[in-house]
C-alpha cells in the first residue's frame, strides 16, 4: 500500500499571525514539503492544478520535474490534472517527458476540478464537462499507446498521422487514477478502462464514499478486469496531529475556522464527525485511517492533505515527521495484516513494465505454438 501527501497549493493568510506568504514562498514551500515526504519515508507526493487565486500550482509537471531532480524514490503524481480543459496532446507529451526525467516515478490523476470559471478561461463549456472528460481521456490513452494516431472528435481539431513525443518510457504509459468526489460517470470511466479510482474523501461522509467505490468495483468486474476486490482504489484524507489531542484541536481550530474551502461553515467538531478529517493524536489518526477499510475495502493508496489553510511551513514539516515516524509505519503493518492475498499492490512503472513483458512472452509462446501446429 502506498502512503503520501497531496497539496492544493493555496496561498492563504495565517490567521494566527496575519501574514500571507508570497507566491514564491508558497511554491518553494511545496518543494520543501515534497523533499520532506521522501525523507520521512512516504511513497507519493501529488500536486493539484489550479489557474486562479489563491492557488499557485498552474503547471504541475514543471513543479514535479523540479522535484524529480531532488528526490530518488518518491512517486510524483497529480491530485488533479484537468482532463476537461487541457489538450490531451499536451498532457500526453508533458507526462511522457516527466516519466523520462523521473525514471518512471510518475503517475497522473485526471479530474474536472472544482472551479467552474476555468472552462471559459480555456475556451470550454462547463455544461460539457462530462463529455469532455470522456472524449479527452479516450484520446489521451490512444496517444500513449499508438505510434501513429488518426482521430476525430467533437471538442478539438482532428489528428492525421500524429505521433506524440516523447513516447512513454519503456513504452509503458503512466498509471492513471480517475479522481472524483460525486460523479458516477467518472467511476464508470475508471472501471471501463481498468484504471484506478481515487475518491478525495475529505468533504463527504463515509456512506457517500462507500457508494462511489462500490459502483467502481462492481463495474470494474463487469468490464472483465478482475474481481471487485482487485480494483485499484485510492483515498484522500486530512489530518492535524500533536501528541496531546487537545493541543492539536486548539492549534488547528483558527486555521480550520478561516480556511478558504470550509471556513465559516460547520464547526470543527461537526466536520470531524461528518467527514474523515482527524484532528488529534497520532494514535487517533491511525485508528481513524484504519477505519476507512470498513467502507472502502482493501485499497492501494492513501494520500493526506496537510499543508493548507495558512499553516506555516515549519508546522507542516513537523506534521510530516509525525506522519512518517509514528503513523505510517503502523498503518503499513496493520493494513498488511488485514489484506487478503488476492488484493493487488498499487501499480508502479516497474510493475507495469513487468506485466507488459509477461504478456509479451505469453503472446510469443502462443504464436510459436500456433506455427508449430500448422
Amino acid at each position: 500500500m502506498q502512503f503520501g501527501i497531496f497539496t492544493v497549493g493555496d496561498v492563504t493568510q495565517d490567521p494566527t499571525t496575519g501574514r500571507t506568504p508570497t507566491e514564491r514562498e508558497r511554491i518553494k514551500a511545496m518543494v520543501a514539503i515534497a523533499r520532506k515526504a521522501e525523507e520521512v519515508g512516504l511513497d507519493v507526493f501529488a500536486t493539484g492544478e489550479h489557474h486562479n487565486p489563491p492557488f499557485v500550482p498552474s503547471s504541475p509537471t514543471t513543479m514535479l520535474g523540479y522535484v524529480a531532480a531532488q528526490t530518488e524514490k518518491l512517486i510524483l503524481s497529480t491530485s488533479t490534472t484537468l482532463i476537461t480543459t487541457n489538450d490531451p496532446v499536451k498532457i500526453a507529451e508533458d507526462f511522457a517527458m516527466l516519466q523520462h526525467l523521473a525514471d518512471g516515478r510518475v503517475d497522473v490523476m485526471t479530474g474536472r476540478g472544482n472551479t467552474g470559471p476555468v472552462y471559459p478561461w480555456f475556451g470550454k463549456d462547463i455544461r460539457q464537462g462530462i463529455p469532455l472528460a470522456i472524449e479527452n481521456y479516450a484520446l489521451l490513452r490512444r496517444l500513449w499507446r499508438e505510434e501513429t494516431v488518426n482521430w476525430e472528435g467533437k471538442f478539438r481539431t482532428p489528428l492525421q498521422g500524429f505521433t506524440s513525443t516523447p513516447r512513454p518510457l519503456d513504452d509503458v504509459p503512466p498509471f492513471v487514477w480517475h479522481g472524483s468526489i460525486r460523479s458516477p460517470e467518472i467511476a464508470e470511466q475508471a472501471a471501463y478502462y481498468g484504471d484506478g479510482f481515487f475518491h478525495n474523501n475529505i468533504f463527504w461522509p463515509a456512506d457517500h464514499t462507500k457508494k462511489m467505490i462500490e459502483l467502481y468495483r462492481t463495474r470494474y468486474a463487469h468490464h472483465g478486469h478482475g474481481t471487485p476486490e482487485q480494483a485499484i482504489v485510492g483515498l484522500g484524507g486530512q489530518v492535524f496531529m500533536r501528541h496531546n489531542s487537545q493541543d492539536a484541536v486548539r492549534e488547528f481550530r483558527p486555521y480550520f475556522d478561516n480556511a478558504p474551502v470550509y471556513g465559516h461553515g460547520p464547526s470543527l467538531e461537526d466536520f470531524t464527525r461528518q467527514t474523515p478529517l482527524t484532528v488529534g493524536s497520532p494514535q487517533q489518526v491511525i485508528e481513524r485511517t484504519l477505519s476507512f477499510r470498513e467502507y472502502a475495502g482493501d485499497y492501494q493508496r492513501q494520500l493526506f492533505l496537510m499543508d493548507h489553510a495558512g499553516l506555516p511551513l515549519k508546522t507542516v514539516l513537523e506534521q510530516l515527521d509525525l506522519l512518517g515516524e509514528e503513523v505510517v509505519p503502523v498503518l503499513r503493518e496493520e493494513f498488511a495484516k488485514l489484506r487478503p492475498a488476492g488484493v493487488p499492490d498499487a501499480p508502479t512503472h516497474a510493475s507495469l513494465l513487468a506485466a507488459k513483458e509477461v504478456a509479451k512472452d505469453v503472446a510469443k509462446d502462443v504464436t510459436e505454438e500456433g506455427v508449430t501446429v500448422a
